[in-house]
């Protein structure tokens, strides 16, 4: 990969990771409701998840979606009914302490998972391998999937800290409750762009 390319490769996995989108939102719910240090398994859990899905779709399962387009469109409505799950989950967190089982952060497991049905990491995923992977080689996939694993962790982790920071703020149940609210609304409008499509 030229230098050329290859700084192209880092603005990108730079900007679509650290812009708005479902993960980044749910960090900052977590950030606010559990603190940094217990949304770590989260951030860890989206990085890594993530670099696994880049690996796996270079390595050929977009291309067996494209030979199958009925998966696509089932995974597209398994990812809508599942995220607005999440928003339903975001906007009835309980606060930490409050003995309610509601109020856990997102294990690793649930956020590697998540990847598969977050329409933004699909976008940023087919994206990078479509443009920076020209020959489509497993050297090229693995240096995408490595820029990626490098740049998203730092990323991520400013928005459960931006999260820790308004907890400040979010002193009340009422003011928590209305920040959890404000996110799940938030959450299902990133879905507009995947229903409209």
């Amino acid at each position: 990969m030229s230098q050329q390319l290859l700084a192209g490769l880092i603005a990108f996995a730079f900007v679509s990771s650290v812009t708005p989108g479902p993960n980044n939102l749910m960090l900052m719910a977590s950030g606010a409701n559990f603190g940094f240090r217990r949304t770590i398994p989260h951030m860890l859990g989206i990085a890594i998840g993530f670099t696994v899905m880049i690996v796996a779709l270079g390595a050929g399962l977009a291309r067996l979606l494209d030979v199958y387009p009925a998966a696509h469109t089932v995974l597209k409505a398994v990812a809508v009914v599942y995220m607005l799950w999440l928003a339903w989950k975001i906007a009835r967190a309980a606060p930490p302490g409050s003995g309610s089982d509601v109020g856990r952060p997102m294990t690793f497991l649930q956020a590697a998972a998540f990847q598969w049905v977050n329409p933004k990491a699909w976008a940023m995923a087919m994206t990078a391998l479509a443009a920076y992977t020209p020959e489509g080689s497993l050297a090229a996939v693995a240096l995408v999937a490595a820029v990626f694993g490098a740049i998203n962790l730092p990323s991520v982790g400013c928005w459960a800290l931006l999260g820790q920071q308004m907890a400040r703020i979010l002193t009340s149940r009422r003011r928590l409750l209305w920040f959890n609210g404000a996110m799940a609304l938030l959450l299902i409008a990133s879905l507009w762009p995947v229903v409209m499509a």
